[in-house]
This record gives structure tokens, sequence and C-alpha cells, in this order.
């Protein structure tokens, strides 16, 4: 009934759909399989993509050839920059997606792409023979061969729903659960646990008085995520602010007593970054109020999402606290929040490629590996895609390091790491924000996608050198070209900047705090003249490039005696446990990951930098 597929992707959220393409458009023929063709691409809790951290990784998967980024810009109701107020490392895209029309767009893309093929069903096992994963089983008993399979099933593997004292099995509200996998990975003798994680009600937006909230419009510049042109929206919704209280946590409390959480019938791990409205009023509990952000769903619903109030409470309790915050009092309630329980497998027994070190050509992306987010499952299903199609050509994997992407520091994380509660993004744990910006994705990651054989990346390389080349042209501009006090003096003063008594270079007005190239460029005629001729992305990649230099070239240079050590091969039959002046927990680390370099071995939780000079000198010996 099928042919042999060269890659199986088992599951259609964020992580299988980038998984897919990643796969195809390196040459490989891939069968999606879901077990609902109507929910491709779902987003299953906030209607948004990107924010801080989470923006640079949706513009990087866009510079890997990715889909997320272009189907957020064509189906985007509000747009922001976070973080403008700081320093450009910082800054972060977040975008506001009618939830349908995302959904819409991301399945009409699969579609038209001729290397992916669709199977409605669930997969309730692994075909493996001889150590390695060669075709998937599904519910109706039909086996399907490939020569790699990515398992990308979200919170659906044994999920459970839970709504106060109710439990519910299912992987998303409505759906059910898929049962098998877990099992028989178990028995191939992969470790497994529970991890949860919740979403808030959903409320009729007809129902809600907006003028007691506050009001929060998008940018009036629409930057949007892809390097490619992408339209942008010619209007926006706005989202709401509004505030929980006291007598709203008074209420909440009324309802503990049923909580799954406090009762202890929820086993699994949760998200300390995106905690329950019951687990805030808990952990801060001298806090008199917790914001509530009012999200639309989409252009033509009046679904509302209340990101802030994630509850897995008796749906009474959910109703009534939520009936006494500012603007709610006459609320209608579409469904309630819940909590979900589901099985992950700890990422320390992945390698950096995403490919499982029991079962070859087997890998797995997304919240099976203990993440949480649209954005890091993405990122992961495109880097598992690439990999499983170079593993089945006996090509080198494609592993991004940390210096090179956030995507790197992610993966890096988790394998190294691993992780005891769900792994949300997040720019403190990058080492090297200065260089991993989102104005730079572009710069940094589309030649190596390019090199990779990537299908329709020649015209971004168009882009990406023309943005380069054009970056050089502004900065020659403001190095050579020099101001006098009368062209000048008026705008500094302006801006209580002191004034220059001499012609001075313009790069040396564009370092002083406080002043960037658009305001000059209003200030001074012939700098306007001259810089409009270019685009924003050229123009800030520029500016960032001066204002910064030392910055990056320091971070440079830690790069370099980083990668110094990344540069020292471990084998992968070394025998740590051999190695007496190890202590005992580093060779019990070393000898379930085998890091592939001495950098690695330097990020795996428990080994000291006295074992990686131990481990050292033993390699240089």
């Amino acid at each position: 009934m099928f042919p042999k597929y060269d890659v199986i992707v088992v599951g259609a959220g964020h992580a299988g759909c980038e998984a897919a393409v990643a796969a195809a458009n390196m040459g490989s023929r891939v069968m999606l399989v879901t077990m609902n063709m109507q929910t491709i691409a779902q987003m299953s809790c906030n209607p948004a993509m990107g924010g801080v951290a989470k923006g640079q990784i949706v513009r990087e998967i866009d510079a890997l050839g990715g889909y997320s980024g272009i189907v957020t810009d064509h189906t985007m109701v509000q747009f922001r920059m976070l973080n403008k107020s700081k320093g450009p490392a910082m800054w972060s895209p977040r975008a506001q997606s009618d939830r349908m029309l995302f959904a819409a767009k991301w399945r009409s893309m699969l579609e038209a792409h001729d290397r992916i093929d669709f199977w409605q069903d669930m997969v309730k096992g692994l075909i493996v023979k001889n150590g390695v994963c060669c075709g998937v089983v599904t519910g109706m008993g039909l086996e399907i061969e490939a020569r790699a399979v990515v398992l990308t099933n979200g919170t659906f593997l044994n999920g459970l729903i839970h709504i106060g004292e109710k439990q519910l099995g299912g992987g998303r509200a409505g759906e059910k659960a898929a049962t098998g996998i877990t099992e028989q990975l178990v028995g191939l003798g992969f470790e497994a646990g529970r991890m949860k994680t919740g979403t808030p009600p959903r409320i009729d937006g007809r129902s809600l008085d907006f003028a007691r909230m506050e009001i929060q419009e998008g940018d009036e510049e629409v930057v949007g995520f892809s390097y490619t042109e992408t339209p942008k929206p010619e209007r926006q919704l706005p989202c709401h602010v509004t505030y929980t209280s006291d007598k709203v946590h008074d209420m909440l409390r009324t309802g503990f007593d049923k909580s799954p959480m406090f009762s202890g019938r929820i086993q699994g791990l949760g998200p300390r970054y995106c905690p329950s409205i019951e687990d805030k009023i808990e952990r801060f509990s001298d806090r008199e109020r917790h914001q509530l952000f009012v999200e639309p769903e989409g252009w033509d619903t009046c679904e509302i999402y209340v990101n802030g109030f994630s509850s897995s409470l008796p749906e009474d309790v959910q109703y009534k606290a939520l009936r006494m915050v500012p603007g709610f009092e006459n609320m209608k309630m579409f469904r309630p929040g819940y909590a979900i329980e589901y099985d992950f497998f700890p990422p320390t027994q992945l390698s950096l490629s995403m490919e499982t070190r029991l079962v070859k050509h087997l890998f797995f992306a997304g919240q099976i590996n203990g993440t949480t987010g649209y954005e890091e499952a993405a990122c992961q299903g495109m880097m598992a895609g690439i990999n499983a199609h170079l593993a089945i050509h006996d090509r080198e994997p494609f592993i991004l390091k940390r210096s090179e992407a956030y995507i790197g520091v992610l993966i890096d994380d988790l394998v190294n790491k691993g992780t005891k509660e769900p792994y949300r993004m997040f720019t403190s744990r990058a080492e090297y924000r200065i260089l991993l910006r989102q104005d730079n994705a572009d710069i940094r990651l589309t030649p190596l996608a390019m090199q990779l054989g990537m299908n329709g990346m020649e015209a971004r390389m168009e882009r990406v050198n023309a943005k380069n080349a054009h970056s050089e042209q502004i900065r020659r501009f403001f190095e050579n070209t020099s101001i006098a006090p009368d062209q000048i003096n008026g705008y500094l003063t302006s801006i209580g900047s002191s004034p220059i008594g001499q012609k001075v270079k313009l790069v040396s007005i564009l370092l002083r705090p406080g002043v960037n190239i658009e305001a000059l460029s209003d200030a001074v005629d012939f700098v306007g003249a001259y810089v409009r001729q270019f685009d924003g992305e050229s123009l800030l990649l520029s500016e960032v490039g001066m204002k910064y230099e030392g910055y990056i070239e320091k971070e440079q240079e830690m790069v370099e005696k980083i990668e110094r050590l990344e540069a020292v091969r471990l084998s992968d039959d070394f025998d740590y446990r051999s190695l007496v002046a190890l202590s005992m927990e580093a060779r019990e680390k070393l000898s379930a990951v085998r890091p592939r370099t001495i950098g690695q071995a330097s990020r795996i939780s428990g080994v000291s930098p006295s074992d990686i000079s131990i481990l050292l000198v033993h390699v240089r010996n």
C-alpha cells in the first residue's frame, strides 16, 4: 500500500511540520503521520509566536529555510519588537497570530510540497530491526517502512488531562492520547518520565468590558520574522492587560483542596517559568495582584486567550474567580483551563544530532524531549529533519555550535545537561548574546543551509550577500565622512550631548549614547539622503556593528578560546570508568553522554573544571 519512505515524521505539531519540511527540502521523500489532519500545526496554547529569545529562534529557523517565520508573517494580527529600550542583543520579535489562519497556512504550504505525503492514523509502535528504526506501525495495524523516523508526539504520549478532580485521557482538549510508543521504547531500554503543562480558559470576547483594561497596541513598524518578502498586516488587533486581586486569589484558594497539583494527583514536572495561576499565588503570596494579558485568537472570532491564567482548578472556581477580574464581570467562558500530563524521554539519551543513542535512525524532537513552547519544538523538528536526511545518506550530522545560534544553545543544553522541568529558552541561557541577535540570523545561518544543500536557498543567499554589501557601504560612509559643527551641534544640544568644536567623522557622533542612524538621518539632510537608499535590515546591521564593535570582538575572542576545546575530539569508545583520577560523577556522566569533544564534555552537568583538566592531560598524552 505504501512505498518505502526516506523519513517518516510522527506528529504534525510545530516540531513535526518543520521536521517534514526540512527533510523534504533536503531531498528526502517524507511521510507525515498525524492523528487528525484537521489539527495540523494547531496552536494548542497561546496564539502567538516569538518573544524573548523565542523570537530569535523563529528568525533562525527562517534563516535555515524553515517555514515558521513565513507562516507567522502571513497570519499575524499584531506585531511587537520586545525590549527595544535595551540593547539590540535583547530585541525580540513577537507576533499574535490568527489561530485558524496559522494552521491553514501551514497545511497549505505542506500540501504544496511534492515530497511530502500524509496519513491520518495513530502510530502505536516502531519497526526496529538490528538496532535500526525502519518504520512505524499504525493503530490500524498498517506498517509503513522508512529509512529513518522522527518522533514529535507533543503532549499525546499517554496524555492525561486534569480539571479539578476530573481526569480525562487525551493529548489535547477533545483529542485522544497516543499509546504504545512509550511502552515499546522503555522495553528497548529508554528512560521515560512525566511532565505537565497547562493552558488557560478560553473566553467569549463579546462578554468582556475592554474599557476597564489597559490597551496594548502593536508596533507602527511591522518588521516580521521572515527574511523573505512576506506580507505585513495593514491593520492590527489590540491586546489588553488587566490584573487579578486579593479577592480573585481568595476565590481561587477555595478550590485548592480539589487541585490536582496540590493534592498530588499530578506527578509530572511542571514549568517553573510559566506557572499556573494557583501556583503563582502560592509561590508569590506577597503579591497583591498578577498581570493577565487578554489576547485575541484571530480576525474573525470573538474567542479570547487569557495569558497568565493557566489553571487546573475546578471549572466553577475558575469561572467565579475570573468574574472578579476588572473587565470580566459579565464574562462567558468557552471552555475552562486544564493541566495535562504526558510522557517524555530525558534528552540526555540523544546525540547532538537529535538521533537517539540506543536506536539508530530514530530521532526525537519537541515536547518528547522535555521542552515547552512552539519555537523550541519547531527548531528541534527542523534539526531532526535535516539530520535524519543526512544520516540515511551517511553524511556528517549538522550540529550548530552555541556560538552560532540559540538553536545550538538549546540542543546543547538538552543533550548535555538534561532538564528537570519543561525547558524554555531565555536570552540568559546564551553566552554570546551580542553575536546571536535577531537581526543577523540570516548572516549567521543562511550560508550554512546553502552549504548543506537545502532547497530554495539561492535567492536567500542573494539577499544575504546584498545585506552584507550594503552594511559595509554604510559603515564606510560613516567612517570616511566628516561633519562640521554647524551641521550637527543643534541636534547634539537638543539631546543633551556635548557640541563639537571642529569637524569629526560621522562614526564618532554615532557612537555617542542616545544617537542612532535614524535620528541622524532626520537631523542632517546629507546623512538622510545617503542612508535612505538602504533597507532597515542593512542599516541596523551596520549600526550595531559600529556601536558594539568592541563587545562583538570580545565575544569573538571568547568563542575562539572555547573552540580550541571543541577541536579536541574524544573517541566514541573512550573508557571513562578506567580513568580513576576523574570524579565518580564525572565518570558516570561522561560514560552516559559520550561527548564528541572536550568542549561538549565541559558543559555536562556534574563534570567539573578539574575533570576537564584531567581529560585534557590524558588526551594530549
